[in-house]
């Protein structure tokens, strides 16, 4: 078996362990707003095989073949994959689970699945180009990346980026530096560990995209609903700030 490269990336989400997986599975944005929206957007899947790329806890895997789908989940954590595969065998679900760069999916034959879903993950791996290159090895001919990012208009370092002023849902958007940083550390909202952000502009996603023999067939800056925005403020704000970007490519 090749090994993996242990890129930054690699590194990073491997140290979160635990502190990710209870975080992915009670994060209210993503499980009231970043999930749902991704999973209307991708829409019927029965009978579709799908690869899961940076599927992390397994979330979207175990949902979309419960939908009837026939499901690969890829992620670079050994932890995240083991979680991930003990989730899937309690719910009695056929899913098959590889540990792997997302810019290298060895042993993965090419031109095989219909979709590829990346959810919030290809604003934070080292290799965008590669990664987005391997995805249109293994996707079919004409076949569909779904892909939500943070929105890079509305999402960045904090302290010298693009931050924030204010609380509630009055506060406002503040545009210190859109391209730099590039990259940092810091946890993840509620979490402690530190993990890599990086943050890429507008230009540099659809260049990419370009580049590698993507074509965009939809963009979706999803407003929090009247149900979404009685959660809680932040997501009450999700009705003025389009915090996530979600694509839809075509091979």
């Amino acid at each position: 078996m090749k090994e993996m490269n242990q890129d930054s990336s690699t590194i990073a989400w491997n140290a979160m362990g635990d502190e990710w997986f209870e975080l992915a599975q009670t994060g209210e944005s993503r499980n009231c707003f970043i999930m749902p929206n991704m999973l209307n957007f991708i829409g019927n899947v029965k009978d579709k095989k799908i690869l899961d790329l940076g599927c992390g806890e397994g979330g979207y895997s175990r949902e979309l073949a419960k939908r009837g789908a026939q499901l690969v989940s890829v992620d670079c954590s050994t932890k995240a994959i083991e979680y991930a595969v003990s989730l899937a065998n309690k719910e009695n679900l056929q899913i098959e689970h590889f540990v792997r760069n997302s810019n290298n999916l060895f042993d993965i034959e090419s031109e095989q699945f219909d979709i590829v879903l990346c959810s919030m993950m290809l604003m934070d791996c080292e290799d965008f180009e590669g990664t987005l290159r391997e995805v249109v090895r293994v996707l079919k001919p004409n076949g569909r990346l779904f892909a939500s990012v943070l929105h890079p208009c509305f999402d960045g370092n904090h302290e010298s980026g693009i931050g924030r002023q204010g609380v509630g849902i009055d506060r406002q958007v503040v545009v210190m530096n859109y391209f730099e940083p590039k990259e940092w550390e810091a946890p993840l909202w509620k979490g402690t560990i530190p993990v890599i952000w990086r943050h890429r502009t507008m230009e540099e996603y659809i260049k990419t995209f370009c580049k590698v023999g993507l074509t965009i067939v939809d963009l979706n800056e999803p407003k929090a609903s009247e149900e979404q925005a009685r959660i809680s403020d932040a997501m009450a704000w999700l009705k003025k700030i389009p915090l996530y970007l979600y694509w839809e490519l075509k091979k």
